[in-house]
């Protein structure tokens, strides 16, 4: 296997389904300006209150994919 280099960012994802909804949503997002996608990581999730009832799901995930050092 060879050595390789990944770039790292964080993103939040929102669904006001559940917070695997919102972990796709995220990754979704990202795959379409993002290439070579390797692995997402959920760092935290929370949930936005209405009322007193779940209105929104949150996942913040960190992204990795591959350097491009040909820039």
């Amino acid at each position: 296997m060879s050595e390789s280099v990944y770039n790292v960012v964080e993103l939040i994802g929102t669904s006001a389904e559940s917070w695997e909804k919102a972990t796709a949503n995220a990754v979704s997002e990202a795959a379409k300006t993002l290439q070579d996608l390797r692995v997402a990581r959920v760092i935290e999730q929370d949930v936005i209150i209405d009322n007193g009832q779940v209105a929104l799901f949150r996942s913040k995930v960190r992204l990795s994919f591959k350097y491009d050092s040909s820039d």
